[in-house]
């Protein structure tokens, strides 16, 4: 099977070709997105972090940047740095050169400000947009894509229709030499047992026994049982229980497939497959890892309704709850009600949500993203000092 997308130097397809903004700290934030609004084809990532972070905590933070300017949907970037913060803009930009991508620079202090930094950035968007504007899409196989698969506002809908139908049709991706990802460790918890069978080797099963562990750990350090915070107030006016129950119908959604392997936050694969990636259950911050992984489009189920979107990736939003999907129509893209009804099965649902990731690879919109939805943020592991 074939879509088609826009061929990276470093041989991976997007199918999206924007101009990315990428600011190296929060100062850089307003500059980055008044750039971004200014000129078509220009997308911005939030960084509320990048200074004042040391040791693990900043690698993840620069790590995650490069990475997300590294996915494949973007085409060129836009470094946009204060010129004084943890993060030296000069770094990333030599992480991100070897994807072989056009990639400049805007330093703040050194263009005299806000004004001057807004001109000059809006100066270079304007003729990257130029050039990726006369890009081509071309053929590529189903096997490039990497699905990142996403649930917020879970109700029990969720686990009965919407998930089991995103595993399937995450299944078939893989069974097409695609690429699926399953995130957030915290919604693992109680159902990690039944994942883990599913390793491919003792190695992988280990780590993702471990990946739940210290989550938990994490939690109870801060004198917190997760498993007694948890679900969340909507979760359970949505009609679930307990944390194992809401972990049972999250795993639903990596379907059957083998788990080649489990991923730190923003790490790419380097294999085909379902891998696990380690993000907490925080829907912005866990796609955001996915995408700075390498995914080029996410499915997000939702019993209660989110409009949450992404700016590098379109999120496909997916609802089992008819009263949901008629109360916010405008966010929500595919309504599998017809499950609970009777009407359709789990299988005829999946290949509905497959053939929608089809049509989103060729070019057709999400509702995020017509909405404007470009959520991002990065997990953070310790404080700022």
């Amino acid at each position: 099977m074939k879509f088609k997308g826009y061929r990276r130097p470093d041989g991976k397809v997007g199918i999206r070709n924007y101009v990315l903004l990428l600011p190296t700290s929060i100062c850089a934030n307003h500059v980055a997105s008044e750039i971004a609004r200014t000129i078509q084809g220009c997308t911005v990532i939030n960084n509320f972090h990048g200074c004042c972070q040391v040791g693990a905590d900043a690698k993840l933070t620069f790590t995650t940047l490069v990475n997300a300017g590294a996915n494949p949907n973007v085409g060129a970037v836009i470094l946009v740095g204060l010129g004084c913060e943890g993060i030296q803009p000069p770094k990333v930009v030599q992480a991100l050169e070897k994807n072989g991508k056009p990639v400049e620079c805007v330093i703040i202090q050194e263009e005299g400000g806000s004004l001057k930094s807004i001109a000059k950035g809006c100066a270079i968007a304007t003729r990257l947009a130029r050039q990726l504007s006369l890009q081509p899409r071309e053929e590529a196989d189903i096997s490039e894509l990497i699905l990142g698969i996403e649930c917020g506002g879970s109700d029990t809908t969720s686990g009965l229709v919407a998930n089991p139908a995103c595993g399937v049709a995450a299944d078939k991706l893989v069974a097409l030499g695609g690429t699926s990802i399953l995130s957030e460790t915290t919604e693992l918890i109680g159902a990690e047992h039944i994942l883990a069978r599913r390793a491919i080797n003792g190695k992988v099963k280990n780590k993702l026994l471990q990946i739940v562990a210290e989550c938990e750990a994490r939690a109870k350090a801060m004198g917190e049982d997760i498993r007694g915070s948890q679900p969340t107030p909507g979760n359970i006016a949505g009609g679930l229980t307990t944390i194992e129950e809401k972990s049972l119908g999250c795993i639903k959604k990596a379907g059957s497939s083998p788990i080649q392997g489990v991923l730190n936050y923003a790490e790419m694969p380097t294999e085909k497959g379902l891998y696990i990636m380690d993000t907490p259950g925080q829907d912005i911050e866990s796609m955001s890892g996915m995408v700075a992984g390498g995914a080029q489009v996410l499915i997000f189920t939702t019993g209660r309704g989110t409009p949450a979107g992404n700016p590098i990736a379109p999120v496909i939003k997916i609802t089992a709850n008819k009263k949901t999907y008629d109360k916010m129509r405008d966010n929500i893209d595919l309504d599998l009600s017809g499950v609970i009804d009777g009407n359709q099965t789990i299988k005829e649902a999946g290949q509905l949500i497959f053939d929608e990731i089809i049509q989103v690879a060729n070019g057709k919109t999400t509702k995020a993203e017509q909405l404007g939805h470009n959520e991002f943020s990065i997990y953070r592991i310790g404080p700022t000092f």
